[in-house]
């Protein structure tokens, strides 16, 4: 061997060593069978010196300025070999038996990390040789080499190769600088891989700083209200949405409700767990994400055509509890900067765990107060119910005697009366104690609606003709409904007297009824001074009063227990010096 020769081949043997230790690959790795249905064929080529074999060899760098002969017995010791795209041409940790002559096609050599990740060292294509670097150095395979698309390669076995190098300085050389090329390939192809997962680390690091202070603002604050808006804006401001809502799931009515802006009042909406897009996500727990919503038949365009707002993309997804039970659905349009991502379809499901504890934490407060203080109350009611039963009693026993002996009309008027306002005083006081020991108990018959409310209201406008209020009649139901009569009564009672303190200088009460999709429509509408919205937001809520300095406080948060044992709904419009709507909808038989 002549010294230029094994200066080359030495050269190129630490190069191989100098390139492993660049890119801290092993020396060995363990051989991953492959699964391919790709198909090999090999057959033995012709002895020709005209061969395409020949001619590949003429026209590849690696063997510039080889001699004929050379290149003769190396186009006849060549085995020709069709490998599918997705083929292993070689594998990690096998002998180095030969190298490929790549003719047509090309080939990707990578390297795939203990995570699973791959580093794709090299992309090798026609006119080059694969597979050399174990041949010269001895080394198993360091790297694999898979088709990247259909290939024709010639296989030269390894003793064919170390002959020609010996013989050949010219290969060595061109070997030498092929070998270089490569490796500063590998090392650009490395360092753009380190750049990447890079701005990965530094992506991931700048999510979790947002999630880091999301969560520190949702659990800033145990008013329900405010949790709510801060959890959508943190969603939104987070993700680069323009907008969204917030859905919680009202399990008892199978509904999904949010408060939502319009103009300066804040409104509720209501929508049925199934319905609608959000109403899809409530049901099966499915992430749905939609890159152009016009072009895509789930989004209805309905909403837009209303609001004048353009959806350009949306994500809808679950919120979970932590024993995955979906409590409500985020709902985001309109990321500023393309489409909804993986990456932000991940952060929401991370603040939507910090969000369903401060909802559940924020429930849990208010709970704790509110029963704190209907226990104050429900022991005080109690004490009142034992004491002025017998009184009370005697009263009534009393009032039914002095009808029965006195034998006078207006005297058994004033009797009944009292009767009246002695069942009224205890049966609102019982009910006061029982809404405090939460007991929850209807005694629903099927009633003719319409007598209902003639009774109901002959009895609420006597006291209204007191107070210098008129009572306007558009009772337009008729139909039998069931419910529990006394609790109803008590109800629209309850509403009217809200009503008539509502208007001290006197004013009218429309009290309208009528059919609505399956649901008996009742509105009482006053033309008092109205509610704040800070009122209008709590009026259900236990202890909450306005504009009046008796009552307990406990009136609309029983009236609204009531309804919603019903299974009803009840709702509230209000402005200030301009009165009040009560609109109740009972289910219709």
């Amino acid at each position: 061997m002549s010294a230029s020769v094994e200066h080359c081949l030495t050269k190129s043997a630490n190069l191989g060593i100098m390139r492993r230790n660049a890119l801290n690959l092993p020396l060995s790795w363990p051989s991953m069978k492959a699964k391919s249905s790709a198909t090999k064929s090999r057959k033995p080529a012709p002895a020709v010196h005209g061969s395409r074999q020949m001619e590949a060899l003429k026209a590849s760098a690696v063997f510039k300025n080889l001699d004929e002969a050379t290149l003769r017995a190396l186009a006849s010791s060549m085995i020709e070999e069709h490998h599918a795209a997705g083929a292993i041409l070689l594998d990690i940790d096998t002998k180095p038996d030969k190298v490929y002559f790549i003719e047509k096609g090309s080939v990707k050599v990578s390297r795939v990390t203990r995570f699973g990740d791959e580093t794709v060292l090299n992309v090798i294509g026609s006119g080059n040789v694969v597979g050399e670097l174990s041949v010269v150095d001895g080394h198993r395979r360091s790297a694999r080499v898979i088709c990247v698309e259909d290939c024709a390669v010639f296989a030269l076995s390894k003793k064919e190769f170390d002959k020609a190098l010996r013989e050949q300085s010219a290969l060595a050389q061109n070997l030498l600088r092929e070998l270089c090329t490569r490796l500063r390939r590998a090392n650009d192809n490395v360092v753009q891989k380190l750049e990447l997962q890079r701005e990965e680390s530094n992506s991931s690091f700048a999510r979790l700083q947002k999630l880091i202070e999301a969560s520190k603002n949702i659990n800033s604050t145990l008013d329900l209200d405010k949790l709510l808006g801060r959890i959508l804006d943190a969603a939104t401001k987070s993700i680069d949405a323009d907008r969204g809502t917030l859905y919680l799931v009202d399990d008892i009515k199978k509904e999904l409700w949010s408060k939502v802006l319009q103009g300066e009042n804040m409104v509720e909406i209501r929508l049925p767990v199934g319905k609608g897009l959000a109403g899809f996500v409530a049901e099966t727990g499915e992430i749905i994400n939609i890159p152009d919503a016009y072009n895509d038949s789930r989004f209805n365009p309905e909403v837009d055509k209303k609001t004048g707002y353009r959806t350009h993309n949306m994500l809808c997804m679950p919120m979970k509890n932590k024993d995955g039970k979906i409590i409500g659905v985020f709902q985001l349009l309109n990321k500023k900067d393309g489409a909804f991502g993986k990456e932000d379809e991940q952060f929401i499901d991370a603040l939507s765990a910090h969000a369903s504890v401060a909802i559940e934490n924020a429930r849990l407060a208010q709970e704790m107060v509110a029963n704190e203080r209907l226990s104050a109350v429900g022991r005080m009611a109690s004490t009142i119910i034992h004491d002025i039963k017998n009184p009370m009693g005697t009263l009534r026993v009393y009032a039914q005697v002095m009808k029965k002996k006195s034998g006078n009309e207006e005297a058994a008027k004033l009797a009944d009366e009292m009767i009246h306002q002695v069942d009224r005083f205890v049966n609102m006081t019982q009910e006061i104690l029982d809404f405090t020991r939460g007991v929850s108990s209807l005694n629903v018959a099927e009633v003719e609606f319409s007598e209902v409310m003639d009774n109901v209201l002959g009895f609420i406008e006597k006291d209204l003709t007191k107070n210098n209020v008129a009572l306007v009649r558009e009772t337009n139901f008729k139909g039998q409904v069931k419910l529990d009569r006394d609790k109803v009564v008590r109800v629209f009672y309850n509403i009217a007297s809200n009503a008539r303190d509502a208007m001290p200088q006197g004013g009218t009460l429309t009290v309208r009824t009528g059919p609505s999709d399956g649901f008996v429509k009742i509105e009482f509408v006053d033309s008092g001074t109205g509610m704040p919205e800070e009122v209008k937001k709590r009026i259900f809520e236990p202890f909450m009063t306005y504009g009046k300095k008796h009552g307990t406080g406990l009136g609309m948060a029983i009236v609204k227990k009531v309804i919603d044992d019903h299974r009803g709904r009840i709702e509230i419009d209000s402005e200030m010096g301009k009165g009040t709507t009560i609109r109740m909808l009972f289910p219709a038989t």
